[in-house]
């Protein structure tokens, strides 16, 4: 499988491989965002996730994949960094204000400096159509969350607090992605990447909740752990799914693509959740659509 993907690399076929990727993440971060949803709170949900995928990652890391070269560990203590902020920053603002303010909010702001990190980072540059796309594509969103802003009646008193800590969670969006696809393409086998970045990830959250988590009634625990685990699978697929389309293809353009989530995540309160959506809201949620698919189609 490393072999099949080392040899799409730059390629055509690699760059379709891309989209279909980027794509998919997008479904499945919106069902990954459904998920943080529930009772719990923000905190305990991403302890509970970080846990499972951490412990489903040891021994793929420990005993299957190539371990690590040594210039690979300076760039995993930057991945266990800049996730550790993203993830602090994203419970600040789910906790303080609505999921359906504050998500769009943080999609809205990381393409755009995906799209900047990629030109310096990796010399991508997008043409003028390109800009365009991006801009309709953001447009689009925080067009949502304005229009969720009108509409949201809880916790009004911290949502400025809660739209301040989105904008930074999305820049921390950008920045991971960026450095992720640094350290992917960095990696001589990806899946070794893969392996030890979920392990490494999933240690902080689980050992910085751990005395919330201690307190917890047996029960509790149990239904937490479920989530947890079905969040794991889906983080695989999603965070993992996206780290090879930049290996793939082109970092701006996975960026863009998977922030599409924003439209999935309103079908899934629509479909799922009965949240009705309005001719406001489908048209915004086509311009995001429209947006992404400038981008790909002026390339």
């Amino acid at each position: 499988m490393s072999d099949w993907l080392r040899a799409m690399e730059g390629t055509p076929e690699g760059q379709l491989w891309a989209y279909a990727l980027a794509l998919a993440a997008a479904v499945l971060h919106a069902v990954f965002g459904a998920l943080q949803k529930g009772r719990h709170d923000p905190w305990l949900s991403r302890a509970a996730i970080d846990a499972s995928y951490g412990l489903i990652a040891a021994p793929f890391a420990l005993f299957v994949v190539p371990w690590p070269q040594p210039h690979m560990w300076p760039i995993f203590a930057g991945v266990f960094f800049i996730h550790v902020g993203y993830k602090l920053l994203q419970a600040m603002a789910y906790s303080r204000g609505a999921y359906t303010v504050v998500y769009p909010v943080v999609r809205g702001t990381a393409p755009l400096f995906a799209v900047l990190g990629a030109g310096v980072v990796f010399g991508e540059h997008f043409n003028a159509a390109q800009w365009l796309g991006v801009a309709v594509l953001v447009c689009g969103i925080y067009g949502l969350a304005l229009y969720n802003l009108r509409t949201v009646t809880a916790s009004r008193e911290t949502l400025i607090a809660a739209l301040g800590f989105a904008v930074a969670t999305g820049a921390f969006v950008a920045l991971y992605t960026t450095y992720d696809a640094y350290g992917i393409r960095a990696a001589e086998d990806p899946f070794t990447f893969l392996a030890w970045f979920f392990l490494i990830d999933g240690m902080f959250f689980p050992l910085f909740m751990w005395r919330r988590l201690s307190r917890l009634e047996r029960a509790e625990v149990a239904g937490l752990m479920r989530r947890g685990m079905v969040g794991a699978l889906v983080a695989y697929a999603s965070f993992g799914g996206i780290m090879l389309a930049t290996r793939l293809g082109s970092v701006g353009q996975a960026a863009v693509l998977r922030e599409t989530s924003t439209v999935f995540s309103a079908l899934i309160g629509w479909l799922m959740l009965g949240e009705r959506s309005g001719p406001r809201r489908v048209f915004l949620m086509s311009m995001i659509a429209l947006g992404a698919a400038i981008v790909q189609l002026a390339a």
